[in-house]
């Protein structure tokens, strides 16, 4: 055996057997770290993601993993490459590594082995270390509560299974774990990232999700500095070496990290236009839109399930390069919720619009759904209120109208430049006359949201763009 061999094979980061576990998955306990009342007064977190050796702003937080797993696999591959950075903080959470109920039992365990090895490490270093508690289903309490000693000071989070957009709560899966862990390890202290549910019952030290965002953190957003070459506003420069990569990023957005499903909570329509999703097996919903011009009829066929399948448009979109009158979408529900495949076209003219099963003739089976609500509230309902629920909105297919400074925009998140492009999202100035010279492609949300109109991003004024129409 060679010395790299052995050194390999004996390695602590291979061998992970540092720190004792009374189970028998031998899984580390994390020392009882102590805090005083002072600690959690007014207490906010800042995530990993956000911390910077560099920056000595906001040292009084505690330091949160309540995040996707990418964004901090490096603290179990390399341990030690920000332990100096995370010391200087008030705290330090145990990483959350997800424990979703789609998950192998094998993958849930290694990651609650995980979560309490960071822990224990970073003890070992020095930090307090507030134990982060998730749990599966029933099967997991056997081992997701391990290498925690009772009456210790713990936290979860309700983010990921509240209520979000279209999506219900999974309240009595979180309940059911949360009961679990009162009764097991006692906690002197529950940390609670989020609002807390009603029946949430023990200590609980409230942290507002909002107040412990980026936005307050005094941090603006700093676009990468090859965002110009991205997106073509600037030539590559000579002999660079950049090489752009282009592709289409697929539709994968509502489900939060961290615990419950995957797939996030079941999908409900959040707003009466999104109504017309769900209905009668074989019915054809039709609607009528709001917009520019008196907007546009739809109608949305219903599938066996209960769940719409097809919806025609009777529109352009003010984009009749890309669109015909009619032109239908396939709607896809394999994620848990409706994402709306990319327009079908009939430059020869449409077929009839059948309802599941046969023709439409049936009068039984239509049902015209009105639309009652004042402009005012209309406009309201559109209206991105974060930047989030607009990449969501994107993500899941969406054509969307809005007007800034008395020109309307159209955002078309699933077309093609040419025939063989791949699907990009389009922004482009709709109902001129040359509106391909204000067009701009991008792969991703993100991307997107750097368009610029008349010097402004639209990252920084869509929340306040008037919302004319958006198809979900």
């Amino acid at each position: 055996m060679t010395q790299e061999n052995y050194n390999y094979r004996t390695s602590p980061l291979l061998l992970r057997n540092q720190f004792d576990g009374a189970d028998i998955w031998k899984i580390p306990l994390i020392p009882k770290a102590e805090f005083s009342e002072a600690d959690f007064e007014n207490l906010r977190l800042i995530g990993f993601d956000r911390t910077k050796l560099e920056n000595n702003n906001l040292l009084e937080r505690m330091v949160h993993f309540f995040l996707y797993d990418y964004k901090f696999e490096r603290v179990w591959k390399s341990p030690d490459s920000d332990i100096e950075k995370l010391r200087r903080y008030r705290a330090v959470l145990s990483p959350d590594f997800s424990i979703y109920t789609e998950m192998t039992p094998v993958l849930q365990l290694y990651n609650v082995f995980r979560n309490r090895w960071c822990g224990a490490y970073f003890a070992s270093k020095g930090m307090r270390v507030v134990p982060t508690v998730s749990w599966g289903e029933e099967n997991t309490f056997d081992f997701c509560f391990m290498g925690i000693p009772k009456g210790s000071t713990v936290a979860v989070s309700t983010y990921m299974v509240s209520a979000h957009g279209n999506h219900a709560d999974q309240k009595e899966f979180f309940l059911k774990g949360y009961r679990e862990m009162m009764r097991r390890l006692e906690p002197q202290r529950i940390i609670c990232y989020n609002e807390p549910f009603p029946e949430m019952e023990g200590n609980i030290i409230f942290v507002d999700y909002e107040l412990s965002s980026w936005k307050y953190q005094n941090d603006d957003y700093v676009p990468s500095k090859y965002l110009p070459y991205i997106l073509g506003e600037k030539p590559l420069p000579k002999d660079s070496g950049i090489v752009i990569k282009s592709g289409y990023i697929p539709c994968n957005p509502p489900a939060h990290k961290g615990m419950g499903s995957v797939h996030g909570g079941k999908w409900t329509p959040a707003k009466p236009d999104d109504e017309r999703f769900v209905g009668k097996p074989g019915e054809i919903k039709q609607s009528q839109t709001g917009g520019k011009g008196g907007g546009y009829h739809r109608e949305t066929k219903i599938g066996e399930d209960g769940r719409a399948i097809i919806e025609r448009h009777h529109s352009v979109h003010g984009n009749p390069a890309k669109h015909t009158d009619p032109h239908d979408h396939i709607i896809d529900w394999s994620k848990g919720f409706p994402d709306l495949e990319p327009p079908i076209n009939y430059p020869d003219g449409a077929p009839v619009f059948k309802k599941y099963g046969g023709l439409k003739t049936m009068d039984d089976m239509i049902t015209f759904v009105p639309d009652n609500r004042s402009e005012e509230q209309r406009l309201e309902d559109n209206r991105f209120k974060t930047i989030s629920e607009f990449k969501w909105s994107v993500q899941c297919g969406a054509e969307i109208e809005f007007v800034w400074k008395d020109k309307t925009f159209g955002i078309f998140s699933k077309l093609q430049k040419t025939p063989d492009s791949p699907i990009q999202i389009l922004i482009t100035q709709v109902l001129i006359d040359n509106p391909e010279a204000t067009e701009g492609w991008y792969d991703t949300p993100d991307e997107a949201l750097e368009y610029v109109i008349d010097g402004e991003r639209l990252r920084d004024i869509i929340t306040r763009v008037e919302v004319t129409d958006r198809t979900i």
